[in-house]
């Protein structure tokens, strides 16, 4: 059941009525002043006087509660142009001015809503894009970085902030085909060498307008490990491939060299079942070479379970002798056993063909809150800048008769437990492999 609410009196009653009374009485008084003996005149001019005095009397608290009214509404609004939406109104009363108050609080609370929905969004937004593998350049018409997120700055300032900074600045101390597309405003793929690393990137440009000036958004995405993925998985169809066509021809060839060297022998021809015995060879010889490859194209999936460092390691010592940097970590490895043995063993004898004494082949195993580091190093002939950059991938071997698939398939194995191969020359000769592995296994 609603209650009657308190009816509420209008400004414009209230000075009508004020207006009203101030001429009753100055209407009024001169009779009074002329029947005690007044002149009309004298009489006129006292009542009016009188009815002014006593229509500024009423008026007064009306006119006051007025202006603090205005004065209120004007502050709060005030408040609103400079962005402050915290400011409400206590105008208690029940006339146009309490209306007005009322709505002006309401208006309010809707902005302090909105503004607390806008700035949430904004936390969030900011937090994506700092947390994003995406480097992302915001820069102004003059050449003034204006926003730049943790990617980026990791990349091209070394993790320093750049707002602020002039692009003249800060290109110089990045990597120079970086440089020159992002000065060129150069879109798509670039390839740079760091250290002894090759990286490739993707770069992309757009400009807009923002606050009526010209702003320019720069994109850097690295590509390295997307770009070798989709390289690996090329080398692997076209495995698979000779290898299907090289097995369909290989049997029956040496199903005929046996059928040869039984005929032959019942001919008493040697000569004959010589040239038959070479060709089995061969054909056993691609066989095996068939099958080394078609292991790397079909590699499955890693299984990664928890296993202690001691064992891996007693395990690969009989098989090439190394000697073991430091102490092994308490905490057990995760990966999956098979698979990174094959990996550190191909990686020890490379080691070991390298021309490095057997002393000087070792291994370090190292462990954070981030992942697993093993490190092979050997003091043999190292490797050549172009060596290094092909090393990893398959068919490319510097060794007479090699294959060139040991390195590419410890890429492969790393790339499956969502690591990562580097290789990196010694400062007095040699090579220093790492395998860095994440604990959490990446599918």
């Amino acid at each position: 059941m609603q209650t009657p609410s308190t009816p509420k009196t209008s400004i414009e009653g209230k000075l009508f009525a004020t207006v009203l009374l101030s001429v009753a009485v100055a209407t009024g008084f001169p009779f009074g002043l002329t029947r005690l003996g007044a002149p009309p005149v004298l009489a006129w001019s006292g009542g009016l006087l009188l009815g002014l005095t006593a229509a500024f009397l009423f008026m007064r608290p009306i006119t006051r509660k007025i202006n603090q009214a205005l004065q209120s509404l004007q502050g709060g609004l005030l408040n609103f142009r400079d962005g402050d939406f915290s400011i409400s109104l206590a105008l208690d009363s029940h006339d146009q001015f309490g209306e007005l108050a009322a709505l002006y609080n309401e208006v309010g609370e809707i902005l302090r809503r909105e503004r607390a929905h806008i700035h949430q969004r904004e936390l969030l937004l900011d937090t994506v894009i700092q947390s994003s593998p995406l480097a992302l350049l915001l820069i102004d018409q003059s050449q003034h970085v204006i926003y730049a997120n943790t990617s980026a700055r990791h990349l091209l300032h070394q993790g320093r902030p750049l707002q602020g900074h002039l692009l003249s600045q800060i290109l110089p101390h990045s990597p120079r085909e970086l440089a020159q597309a992002i000065e060129l405003e150069q879109d798509g793929l670039i390839s740079y060498l760091e250290g002894e690393a090759t990286h490739t990137m993707h770069i992309s440009n757009s400009t807009f307008v923002l606050n009526a000036q010209k702003h320019r958004l720069v994109l850097l995405r690295e590509m390295t490990r997307e770009l070798t993925r989709a390289e690996v998985q090329v080398w692997k169809k076209v495995i698979r491939l000779i290898s299907h066509e090289l097995n369909n021809s290989l049997a029956p060839i040496s199903s005929m060299a046996h059928s040869g060297k039984l005929l032959s022998e019942k001919i008493d021809s040697q000569q004959l079942a010589g040239v038959f015995d070479v060709i089995a060879e061969r054909c056993k010889h691609l066989t095996e070479f068939t099958q080394g490859y078609a292991r790397f194209a079909k590699l499955p999936p890693p299984v990664c379970e928890e296993v202690p460092w001691d064992t891996l390691v007693s395990r690969l010592q009989p098989l090439q002798p190394f000697t073991l940097r430091d102490t092994l970590p308490s905490r057990p490895g995760y990966f999956d056993p098979t698979q990174l043995e094959q990996a550190l063993l191909n990686l020890l004898k490379n080691a070991a063909e390298s021309g490095s004494a057997q002393e000087d082949i070792s291994v370090r195993i190292q462990t954070d809150s981030h992942g697993q580091l093993l490190t092979v190093a050997d003091r043999g002939t190292g490797m050549s800048d172009q060596v290094l950059q092909q090393a990893l991938l398959p068919f490319y071997s510097t060794k007479p008769g090699g294959v060139g698939l040991g390195l590419a398939l410890c890429r492969e194995i790393a790339d499956a437990h969502g690591g990562q191969v580097q290789l990196h020359n010694r400062a007095k000769g040699g090579l220093r492999v790492t395998i860095w592995l994440p604990w959490a296994e990446t599918s």
